[in-house]
Parts: C-alpha cells; structure tokens; sequence
C-alpha cells in the first residue's frame, strides 16, 4: 500500500511539472488517502503484535 502511496505521488509530481493542475490535485489526494491507510495499518499490526506477545 505503501508503494501505491509512493507511485501516486510521483504522478501527481510530474502532473504538476507539465501544469495540469486537477490530475495532480487527484493523484495527490489518492497518495494522501493511501498513505494514511498505510499509517492505519501499520499501528494496528503494531498493536496486534504487542498485545499477542
């Protein structure tokens, strides 16, 4: 998930290096979305694994 998050935001990079502004808006909002479901994911696995030890 991480690397979608990753892969979105370098499109949303080169979309706004050429000027279109609403594909890079969309393509960053997409790799914010991604990443926070990353972060999400990440604490619970975290928490998971905490509390079976």
């Amino acid at each position: 998930m991480l690397r979608y998050a990753i892969i979105f935001f370098v499109i949303a990079l080169i979309a706004a290096v050429f000027g279109f502004t609403g594909i890079a808006a969309s393509a960053a909002g997409f790799a914010q979305i991604l990443f926070y479901g990353f972060l999400i994911l990440a604490v619970i696995g975290l928490l998971v694994g905490l509390v079976r030890r």
